[in-house]
């Protein structure tokens, strides 16, 4: 006999970008008449511009200042994330559920030691066997405490401390593969019936100057002032304009949800995730693939695409997203947030189910190149195209 696989239902969401902390300002953006420009820092770091990290007191989700002074700001800010999705659920106080709850996390590296990419960068440029150079510079620079404090596991650990959430505990790396990957084993857990809640997300923080050295290798920033999402093409730069982001989600079985009353956001109808090459098209092959595993889409679908804005890259995902959605209304909200790698996936499903919840008419967020919603979704797509690599893509529906 054939097992029953279970409704997988969002109940808790917690948010922070550059536009604030929790549901309320992302509801705002979500449902004004019209969208304007998102906060921007051109001048830190100029010529790169970042969507910065809004004004956030710590203390309202992480009580000890002694937690808060042993975590660098990446990981506090997945603990308050984590936090403002444990509370929206109504878990936060619940020792018993979430003892019970597994944790999956998103998660890069911590922050480097900016001095020794410097000197490295430095003395790289004169010599000519950069191997050896780095090897040794790793081994008579590198602090072993620094490393022990960049663990990508400390996050999930900070959380449990923090938060109380100890049931089983995952961490993924990997930039926005981590984040499809973190997502889609959850949904593919409590589908299954090995589990029946789970909080899940990623964090990512774009103040940081050691971001643009590793992005830079590949030219993938943009440069001098912001740009809108799609309109990037002909800027100076790669296109890609990271923002500072933390996403966690509370996902659980729909029995769990009803059986303890929680209100639900909305529905996970399917999780697809993928990574190849990209050449040939080979991109637009897998996203036709993917696109085609989320099922028929509504007349009134409303598809978030996740794209970073790197050149190339993204008008070939909007491409394909026109040709498989052709009634779809299509927001590409990594424009108003800009770009979290790990975080990127969880931030939309969590802004996907708070648009279906609150049945927003969706403004254009591009208005040069997004057509109005004429009225609200009842379906949702959500995609993430890594900017290096790996794409992924899920469908959520609202509740009746």
């Amino acid at each position: 006999m054939q097992k029953t696989l279970s409704d997988v239902v969002i109940t808790g969401i917690g948010i922070v970008t550059c536009h604030g902390t929790g549901k309320e300002p992302h509801l705002s953006l979500l449902t004004a008449d019209k969208s304007g420009v998102p906060p921007v820092d051109a001048e830190r770091f100029k010529p790169y511009p970042i969507h910065p990290m809004p004004e956030i007191d710590w203390s309202q989700q992480i009580a000890k200042r002694g937690d808060q002074r042993q975590m660098e700001n990446w990981q506090r800010l997945g603990v308050y994330a984590a936090g403002l999705a444990l509370d929206d659920a109504g878990l936060k106080d619940k020792a018993e559920a979430c003892a019970s709850m597994d944790m999956i996390v998103a998660a890069g590296g911590g922050e480097r030691d900016v001095n020794v990419d410097t000197i490295i960068v430095s003395e790289g440029l004169k010599s000519n066997d950069r191997e050896r150079l780095v090897n040794a510079k790793l081994t008579t620079e590198l602090r072993p405490t620094l490393f022990l404090a960049q663990l990508s596991n400390l996050m999930a650990g900070n959380i449990s401390i923090v938060h109380k959430v100890t049931g089983s505990s995952r961490t993924f790396m990997g930039e926005e593969a981590a984040g499809i990957s973190a997502i889609e084993t959850a949904f593919a857990r409590i589908r299954a019936g090995q589990s029946t809640h789970s909080l899940v997300g990623g964090a990512f923080v774009a103040d940081r100057d050691d971001i643009f050295l590793l992005v830079e290798g590949a030219q993938a920033h943009a440069q001098n002032e912001w740009q809108p999402l799609w309109q990037r093409e002909n800027g100076a730069g790669g296109g890609v304009i990271f923002g500072t982001i933390g996403a966690f989600l509370v996902l659980e079985s729909r029995a769990n949800a009803e059986a303890r009353g929680a209100h639900v956001y909305a529905t996970i109808n399917a999780i697809e995730g993928d990574r190849g090459a990209r050449a040939e098209g080979a991109l637009e092959h897998r996203l036709e693939r993917l696109s085609r595993a989320m099922g028929d889409g509504a007349e009134d679908v409303l598809i978030l695409s996740g794209a970073s804005g790197l050149k190339d890259i993204t008008a070939r995902e909007k491409q394909v997203l026109q040709k498989a959605f052709p009634k779809g209304a299509l927001r590409g909200y990594g424009g108003m947030t800009g770009h979290g790698l790990e975080a990127q996936f969880p931030l939309g499903l969590a802004l996907a189910a708070l648009a279906l919840d609150a049945k927003a008419v969706v403004p254009a967020f591009d208005a040069g190149a997004e057509s109005p919603m004429n009225k609200p979704a009842s379906q949702a797509i959500v995609t993430t195209v890594g900017y290096g690599r790996a794409e992924g893509m899920a469908r959520l529906s609202a509740e009746a």
